[in-house]
């Protein structure tokens, strides 16, 4: 299933080091110019998903919302995770590839 490849393939950046998570550091990545990628969870507030979504417009970031936030926290070894962004390019473009075989 390509949903479970995404998730794999989310736990090796993390241990690649090109993964920032959380509300605080996504957002000074993305202001910094420094991200690829936001991944947003479903379960995310409204007003944090319309900031998000207007930083990844500004910043010409891709952005993805279709995991719970229990599905990414599984995938990087936390009970829950939010908001998390990557910083590598080639990650990035492999995770959105992942991504848009599962739609």
């Amino acid at each position: 299933m390509e949903k479970d490849k995404f998730l794999k393939f989310l736990g090796l950046v993390k241990k690649s080091g090109r993964l920032r998570e959380g509300y605080n550091k996504c957002e000074e990545t993305i202001k910094a110019g420094n991200s690829e990628l936001v991944i947003i969870s479903v379960d995310t507030s409204l007003n944090t998903k319309d900031k998000f979504n207007t930083y990844a417009s500004r910043f010409h970031t891709e952005i993805i919302e279709y995991f719970t936030k229990e599905e990414l926290g599984d995938a990087l070894g936390r009970p829950e995770i939010n908001i998390l962004c990557i910083t590598d390019k080639n990650m990035s473009k492999k995770l959105l590839e992942l991504w848009q075989k599962k739609i």
